[in-house]
């Protein structure tokens, strides 16, 4: 027989379910934090996303820093017909409605991240302020309520995709770990989006 390593304790057949569960938390863990570590260092590390949890509430803002035209910017940032072209995490985005300025947008994705995923379908009122501002609410769907506003602006020679909001998503959003997936997620989708303002500047 084998003895204890002094100072070990064993661990009784009660508490092993409970100790796989937390090893198995643990490696959940590590991999979505090496995944959002490689997510950060995809080239998007620029893009500034502060995301911050206050109850049942997520509050988001963002600064993503382009070289392209503020024109360039303003029509891929209302192009909501083509945006799962581009929108990785988009895979159904359709006007509904759309009168002078306003518009009713109805869009469903899912935001993955390493093995956690949240799928999300919403139906946006849009008021678009032309050129220079996009206000969005979100009027039915998994993340209500929820306001946004979108900025085009131009400061030291770059153009600045400003972004604010705050909604409260319909399922638990576990701290510490879901604020850094929704961060990193943010993060990835203004990537895209300034890829594609990027590739159609470039085209012209």
């Amino acid at each position: 027989m084998v003895a204890d390593r002094p100072g070990r304790r064993r661990v009784g057949p009660q508490f092993r379910g409970i100790v796989g569960v937390m090893r198995s938390a643990r490696a959940l863990v590590a991999a979505l934090v090496l995944s959002l570590s490689a997510a950060a260092a995809a080239g998007d590390g620029d893009i500034a996303v502060r995301v911050r949890k206050d109850g049942g509430t997520i509050h988001v803002s963002v600064d993503c820093p382009v070289r392209a035209p503020a024109a360039v910017a303003w029509e891929v940032m209302t192009d909501y017909e083509n945006m799962p072209k581009f929108i990785t995490n988009l895979t159904h985005s359709d006007v509904r409605m759309h009168m002078g300025n306003r518009m009713q947008v109805l869009q469903k994705g899912k935001a993955s991240r390493g093995p956690l995923s949240i799928s999300f379908e919403n139906m946006r009122e849009i008021e678009l302020v032309p050129k220079s501002e996009i206000r969005s609410k979100i009027v039915a769907g998994d993340t209500m309520p929820a306001e946004f506003v979108t900025r085009i602006e131009e400061r030291d020679g770059m153009t600045h995709v400003m972004h604010t909001g705050s909604y409260t998503p319909s399922m638990w959003v576990p701290p510490g770990i879901g604020t850094a997936l929704i961060e990193a997620e943010t993060r990835k989708q203004y990537g895209e989006f300034r890829g594609e303002i990027v590739k159609r500047a470039q085209s012209r």
